[in-house]
């Protein structure tokens, strides 16, 4: 079959190309933003990408089109693909219309951490031997793709709660009818299709009511909006976990201050630890998750602890890009004010004593609607010093954080990088946080930084 993927350098739609050319389809597809890591990884594929929406991209047999959800009514592609009356499915109903419905799968939902906690589930199940599919919303370190149809029954995937299409508004990880479904936690996100948390709730609840009653929940004891949606009912045999409170029967205690050791607790008692590269607060609760999830499905404890002991990040999860005696460079993610703040927090135990230069590229389209209003300005102000990237394309006034003397904006990239360069000296640590393409400046900046002192 000849497919055409609209939208095909989303991390979840990219995803969809190599599971299908996997499956031996002819594979396509275009979009209007291309960069890496999606752009490489489909290269490496041969998947062709093509750039822009335009209706001649469809010129050939083509069998069948999957449209992605930053597609909708008005764009060129899509009234094309209905006026010529074309066969087309969301990425989640072909998913589970080709490949889920013959798998048990274990979806792992949350504002933040999917990516972290689906990879880590997905290495625990393989260093186990089970061989599992997977769906991973970036580039996982320990795999070469993001996507795999696997060998076996168990299938992972990053469950995302928005919306699916222009034609179906529901989230998308109502499609993938998960035989255990992780809830890592819950705030308010996506502002351009939720007015507020009530209906992200109602979201989440939607996939409680699809999990099985011997189906598990894997779910963040911690947080309270959670706790809020399982109170909405939940049929199947809930596992919380916790960092927190010690008497959940799954906790985490670390064993070192920036959390790259911690001991794993089931009901009390200590049944193995984990000694990774990954570091903060948040990844020992990601973690925790995952061998939590593994244990569902069947894994040995202390197999799934010495799994993570060789565990890598994802890319743009924390990723050290460079290092010069006591100069580092990461580059994380973070969209949410909440991400920004933790992965502040690792850093500096980390590393403390150093000075933390935040330079952030508000990409998500709740950071640029300005919707977490004073939060953005609490988490930024963990950071010694600030730049923003990219205000031209906010629906707000940085300006306003500018005021104070940490923050200060600036939208000529090399300006920009100029003045990095010229902080950057010994004891500082330089983190570029975006879920966007940040206009190459993090590679950018690394290069800079190497010609300067290597």
């Amino acid at each position: 079959m000849k497919l055409f993927i609209a939208g095909i350098c989303g991390t979840f739609m990219a995803g969809i190309a190599q599971l299908a050319r996997a499956q031996g389809h002819e594979v396509s597809g275009c979009d209007s933003n291309v960069f890496p890591p999606m752009s490489t990884l489909l290269a490496s594929e041969n998947i062709p990408v093509l750039e822009g929406y335009l209706p001649e991209h469809l010129d050939g047999d083509i069998d069948q089109v999957v449209i992605g959800n930053a597609l909708s009514r008005g764009n060129p592609l899509v009234e094309s693909i209905l006026n010529d009356r074309r066969v087309f499915r969301s990425g989640p109903q072909w998913l589970h219309e080709n490949l889920l419905q013959d798998k048990k799968v274990i979806a792992v939902s949350g504002t933040h951490g999917k990516t972290s906690t689906s990879a880590m589930v997905a290495w625990i199940l393989h260093q186990c031997r089970r061989k599992p599919g997977y769906l991973i919303g970036g580039k996982p370190g320990n795999f070469d793709r993001s996507a795999s149809p696997g060998d076996s029954s168990w299938f992972v995937i990053e469950a995302d709660e928005y919306d699916t299409a222009f034609f179906d508004k529901r989230s998308k990880f109502v499609h993938y009818k998960p035989d255990i479904a992780v809830l890592n936690n819950l705030e308010f996100d996506h502002a351009d299709i939720f007015d507020d948390i009530g209906q992200i709730k109602t979201q989440f609840h939607h996939l409680l009511r699809i999990v099985p009653a011997n189906g598990f929940v894997v779910a963040n004891h911690d947080d309270g909006n959670i706790s809020s949606v399982l109170g909405m009912g939940c049929w199947s045999q809930v596992e919380p976990f916790s960092i927190d409170d010690p008497g959940c029967r799954w906790f985490a205690r670390p064993l070192r201050s920036d959390h790259s050791a911690f001991e794993i607790c089931l009901e009390g008692k200590v049944t193995g630890s984990v000694n990774w590269a990954c570091i903060g607060r948040h990844n020992m609760q990601n973690a925790l998750a995952a061998v939590a999830t593994s244990h569902c499905a069947g894994m040995d404890i202390g197999q799934a602890c010495r799994a993570l002991d060789r565990f890598r990040p994802s890319d743009r999860r924390l990723q050290l890009l460079f290092q010069w005696k006591s100069l580092y460079l990461y580059e994380d993610f973070a969209h949410h004010p909440t991400a920004i703040r933790t992965t502040v927090d690792a850093v500096r135990s980390r590393h403390p004593g150093h000075e933390i230069i935040v330079v952030l590229e508000p990409g998500s389209n709740t950071m640029k609607r300005g919707s977490h209003g004073d939060l953005l300005g609490q988490s930024l102000n963990q950071a010694d010093r600030t730049f923003i990237y990219g205000a031209g394309n906010l629906d707000w006034n940085p300006n306003e954080l500018a005021t104070r003397s940490k923050v200060a904006v600036q939208n000529d990239k090399h300006a920009l990088l100029d003045q990095l360069v010229l902080r950057a000296g010994l004891d500082a640590v330089i983190l570029c946080m975006s879920n966007a393409s940040f206009d190459g400046i993090p590679d950018a900046l690394r290069e800079l930084l190497e010609t300067k002192f290597i």
